[in-house]
């Protein structure tokens, strides 16, 4: 099993702090956009402990906590103010992909069992103060907990007591040293938690030292690519979340292999006639999410992660002269839905007079709920019908009217796609 690095954040009055009880930011950066680059130089997933007094800072810290899940690009584990099965939901609902239950709390102790019954095993992370703790609960732990978390300096007695992988909090050993035992299975903690740091750099030290990590290995060797004239092979850049294409360049070999290394896309730069990593100059990274070879092992297609602008004139994409265009119907799933969401998004803050979506939102929220029940009752007449085309029908109509309420509400098709791919 590969070894996880996992970068932690101290959240109090959502900013990201220097650690437990300090008023201290750790970086400049909102906590959302840390977590993004955590995600961005390598991070296998993040560790998000908020720090709130009461309800009303725990619920902020809710809230930041699904803006930390919707940026990070990553799985992201969170504790902290944990009382109740309500906290641990919440923090599932916002995006976590487990929770911390803190087993220093006697609360939590108890708790366990019911939250793990409810979203699985695999979501419960366990943190240990002693290793009496895992001793005086180990039957509840190991059928009811997905891994253990605690200080440097247990981990091996706890490794000898359970199968569990155990998360090791450190702030001042060499993380190699660390990584190198068995009995970590992911490390976190100030070692792999500086802002900027290279996550990638460490991960290439780390499968030198024969310790297994999560790095960027091609399927298909260099050596079975099939090379243009100058010994290179086109790239074609696309953004991995739309699909938008966002420019095409060259690499060589030394491109390639420097790209599987550092996880940021490289190239060869064919007027410089040097190595070339996109955006060293202008701050316009292209993480890599993957990388693909076509039929002809000729050309790679890369999906990334894209900071600010692809092109060198500013805009998004280096395709944006429109040569020719043929009007068509683009039935894209994800465009036809943001392209209708759009235009009641443009209604509500444009009003148009004798607009069906304007009358909706002057009557309000029970309208829009009520036309939302009827469409879904209408569903269920038509899905009666051995005709299929009435069904479709209905849907549409119920898609566009929940579509009023999502905008009513605050809701983007990003949202709820980001939803839908974290179950």
């Amino acid at each position: 099993m590969n070894k996880l690095l996992i970068p932690n954040i101290y959240l109090s009055n959502e900013k990201a702090v220097q650690g437990f009880h300090s008023a201290t930011p750790l970086a400049e950066e909102k906590p959302e956009d840390l977590a993004r680059s955590y995600s961005n130089h390598g991070a296998d997933e993040l560790l998000i402990l908020e720090f709130s007094r009461n309800d009303v800072e725990h619920d902020a810290a809710i809230a930041q906590i699904k803006r930390i899940c919707d940026a990070a690009e990553v799985p992201v584990i969170a504790g902290g103010n944990v009382k109740r099965m309500e906290d641990v939901k919440k923090l599932i609902y916002a995006g976590c992909h487990r929770a911390i239950l803190n087993f220093g709390k006697e609360v939590n102790c108890e708790l366990l069992e019911e939250v793990s019954k409810k979203f699985g095993k695999e979501k419960m992370v366990i943190y240990l103060p002693t290793v009496d703790a895992y001793e005086r609960y180990q039957e509840t732990i190991e059928t009811y907990a997905g891994m253990l978390y605690c200080d440097d300096g247990i981990q091996d007695q706890l490794h000898q007591l359970s199968a569990l992988p155990v998360l090791v909090l450190t702030n001042q050993k060499d993380p190699l040293e660390l990584l190198s035992s068995d009995a970590a299975a992911a490390i976190t903690g100030a070692v792999v938690s500086k802002p900027g740091q290279d996550l990638m750099e460490l991960k290439h030290r780390c499968k030198q030292n024969g310790i297994p990590v999560n790095t960027f290995e091609s399927a298909i060797a260099w050596s079975d690519f099939k090379l243009n004239s100058d010994g290179m092979v086109p790239v074609i850049v696309q953004d991995y979340q739309t699909d938008e294409v966002l420019m095409l360049a060259y690499m060589n070999e030394e491109a390639f292999e420097t790209t599987l290394r550092t996880g940021k896309m490289t190239y060869w730069s064919r007027s410089r006639r040097e190595l070339w990593t996109k955006g060293m100059t202008s701050g316009h990274f292209q993480y890599v999410k993957s990388l693909a070879l076509d039929c002809d092992n000729d050309t790679i297609l890369a999906k990334v992660s894209q900071i600010g602008a692809a092109c060198h004139t500013g805009n998004r994409s280096c395709f944006f002269k429109e040569l020719v265009k043929k009007e068509y119907d683009d039935t894209n799933p994800l465009r036809v839905f943001q392209n209708v969401y759009d235009v009641i998004s443009d209604r509500k803050l444009h009003p148009k007079d004798g607009s069906y979506t304007n009358y909706l939102f002057d009557k309000g929220i029970d309208k829009i709920l009520k036309k939302v029940g009827e469409e879904c009752t209408e569903i269920v007449i038509a899905a009666k019908n051995p005709d299929p085309e009435e069904i479709k029908y209905e849907i549409s109509d119920f898609l566009y009217h929940a579509m009023v309420l999502m905008v009513e509400k605050g809701v983007t098709w990003e949202d709820i796609t980001r939803e839908l791919a974290r179950r």
